[in-house]
């Protein structure tokens, strides 16, 4: 059978067999010192299905993919260690990711701006412990339920990864840019989705409701500018995207794979994250870095959002499908 034949009930049952041997949290074990490593329980950071890449090229056999932290040259890795080069019938590819991690916390300073748009800095203020340390990220939508209107963003770039009551204040720019809490309150945290230590996650999102409707506007920080609508569109391999947010500002980057399970590395410790979507960079800059999570993501021909960035490393952006994201937050995006 041809590797573009393989069907997808195939190709997701063998995801599963490699998610479930190099990916399961009983298998992963936390590296406690940067000295290089070939262990696969060390080593792999996702696991997905898309496109063989061979040379730098994206070829037409589907293939499940392992995205490493770092990639070993075959004779330097033991052949315990070696990551399969099959699993039943299916194909797979090597791909180095880099770790991943969680979008926020970056030192670029962001204006302070009314109304605010989205790809602006927002966050949240420290409590207990951790008060008078600063944070950004990114204000991702402006979404609307019950005829109120929320900021859209992360939840730990708006609730601290669990960490806030309901009703804290959110701030724009987030105080990592501006450290002025008396003049930068702009909404109160409302909902937020429970990240999940154990066992897998869906979204990493968050809404917090705007001290007053006037305080924000639906237009995206250039380039993205104005959505064509409300509508989402569902991300799909070789999509064209792009996105506005707080470090990188506009960029533009490409989809490579729309059902990844990925490890992401969090302040509360190291989470699973089951079929995101995993984007690569694309015009020679990179596609995302610290601070950009909570940016949407946009496709570029339809203005559509497709996705909201959470995580990832310099070469590979990850983003929770949009639809995933409304839906558990039951919000609308407006336009």
């Amino acid at each position: 059978m041809a590797p573009t034949q393989i069907p997808l009930e195939e190709l997701q049952h063998a995801k599963a067999q490699a998610i479930a041997q190099f990916l399961h949290p009983d298998t992963f074990r936390a590296a406690v010192s940067f000295a290089a490593r070939s262990s696969p329980q060390l080593n792999v950071v996702g696991v997905g299905i898309g496109p063989k890449i061979t040379k730098g090229k994206v070829t037409s056999h589907t293939c499940v993919r392992f995205y490493v932290g770092q990639k070993h040259a075959n004779g330097v890795v033991p052949n315990a260690n070696r990551l399969p080069s099959r699993i039943g019938k299916v194909p797979t590819d090597v791909i180095e990711s880099g770790w991943f991690r969680a979008f926020a916390k970056a030192a670029n300073p962001r204006s302070y701006m009314r109304p605010a748009h989205p790809g602006c800095s927002v966050g949240f203020e420290y409590i207990g412990a951790d008060a008078g340390a600063t944070m950004a990220g990114t204000f991702g939508a402006l979404v609307d339920a019950d005829g109120k209107r929320y900021i859209l963003s992360n939840n730990h770039v708006l609730a601290n990864e669990n960490g806030l009551p309901i009703g804290s204040d959110i701030f724009q720019p987030g105080l990592l840019d501006r450290n002025t809490p008396a003049t930068s309150k702009i909404a109160k945290l409302s909902r937020f989705i429970k990240l999940k230590t154990a066992g897998s996650n869906q979204v990493d999102c968050a809404i917090a409701e705007l001290n007053a409707a006037s305080l924000a506007s639906a237009v995206v920080l250039p380039k993205v500018g104005k959505l064509s609508s409300g509508t989402t569109l569902r991300a799909a391999e070789n999509m064209k995207v792009e996105k506005t947010g707080r470090t990188t500002g506009y960029t533009t980057g490409v989809v490579r794979d729309v059902q990844a399970t990925v490890k992401v590395t969090y302040d509360s410790g190291t989470l699973t994250f089951a079929n995101q979507i995993v984007i690569v960079n694309a015009g020679g800059k990179s596609f995302s870095n610290a601070g950009d999570s909570g940016s949407l993501i946009v496709e570029r021909a339809t203005k559509q959002a497709v996705g909201l960035l959470f995580g990832g490393t310099t070469s590979h952006t990850l983003a929770n499908h949009i639809d995933d994201v409304l839906s558990a937050l039951n919000v609308s995006i407006v336009a």
